[in-house]
């Protein structure tokens, strides 16, 4: 609970799959002709672009704190989380939806089917192996909550995104792996059409959903529930704090702020007093070391 998962590892994993994923599909899509395929191409594509961005969010996020930026950088990683939503929903939903709506009027058959299908059963291995990355470092942070849960408690708006597109980008190669399967069944193109139309409609909705809950950390999120709880715990059981009266946290990337207002307990004078609340942000730095900012201020009311 003290500590955020690493995110720069599923994001190499997610990355390597991508690229190897991007290269086979675009081969495939050029010999078969198929749209779901060059939908998928093309999000694949993206994918990796997204995967850089979040790494330069990371490393930007990281710079030191200044004059301009007294509470550092931390935030930045949430902007491009949400660029990386955005060019989700725009280079992967919209085009997909649109080359869908293209070779619903204009429907050409298929060629080398097989090659396609061959293309996508690698590449769904590959996303699972990426997926299972990804997972892994989740798992290390969520304990009981269920994984929705962690979804929407999750201060890490750069794991946030990786899941979500791994999940985008598993289920999307499924629904074209169906789509090419029918239309090789059938004969029809209008499956391939309608397939990489439901990849589009599929990873709009998914970069809806990422869009928003990053959208609460750009404009001022406080830590998880259960780190707010821990900290509140920690301050109210010192012995120098008679009564907490408030905790506000703000979570800056993998850095925290945390304001506290409380009753001292009466400690004579106020060269005592300072020292009392020097050992309780002392003693909350120890505790949670992502807290890398505390505001003590004593109040007389109970």
């Amino acid at each position: 609970m003290s500590q955020q998962a690493d995110s720069v590892k599923p994001i190499l994993y997610a990355l390597g799959a991508n690229g190897a994923i991007a290269l086979a599909k675009l081969y495939a899509a050029v010999s078969t002709g198929s749209s779901a395929m060059l939908a998928e191409a093309i999000h694949s594509v993206a994918d990796c672009a997204n995967q850089g961005l979040l790494l330069l969010g990371i490393k930007r996020a990281k710079r030191p704190a200044s004059a301009e930026h007294p509470l550092g950088h931390g935030k930045a990683v949430y902007f491009w989380s949400f660029i990386v939503a955005l060019m989700l929903f725009s280079m992967g939903g919209l085009f997909s939806v649109k080359e869908g709506a293209h070779k619903l009027h204009a429907q050409e058959p298929l060629s080398a089917p097989w090659l396609a299908i061959g293309v996508l059963v690698f590449s769904i291995a590959a996303e699972i192996v990426s997926l299972n990355g990804c997972l892994r470092e989740v798992n290390k942070v969520r304990g009981q909550r269920s994984l929705w849960r962690w979804f929407r408690e999750s201060r890490q708006s750069e794991l946030i995104v990786v899941l979500g597109e791994d999940i985008a980008a598993l289920l999307g190669l499924v629904l074209a792996l169906g789509a090419i399967g029918l239309t090789l069944v059938t004969g029809d193109p209008l499956f391939d059409a309608l397939g990489s139309m439901a990849i589009g409609v599929l990873l709009i909705l998914i970069a809806l959903v990422l869009a928003i809950e990053i959208k609460a950390l750009l404009i001022g999120q406080s830590v998880e529930p259960d780190l707010q709880h821990a900290i509140q715990k920690t301050i109210g059981g010192r012995a120098e704090v008679e009564h907490v009266l408030n905790v506000i946290t703000l979570q800056l990337g993998g850095d925290v702020m945390v304001a506290v207002k409380a009753k001292m307990r009466d400690v004579g004078s106020a060269p005592e007093l300072a020292e009392a609340i020097n050992r309780c942000e002392t003693a909350l730095r120890e505790a949670f070391p992502q807290v890398k900012w505390v505001f003590f201020e004593p109040d007389l009311r109970s």
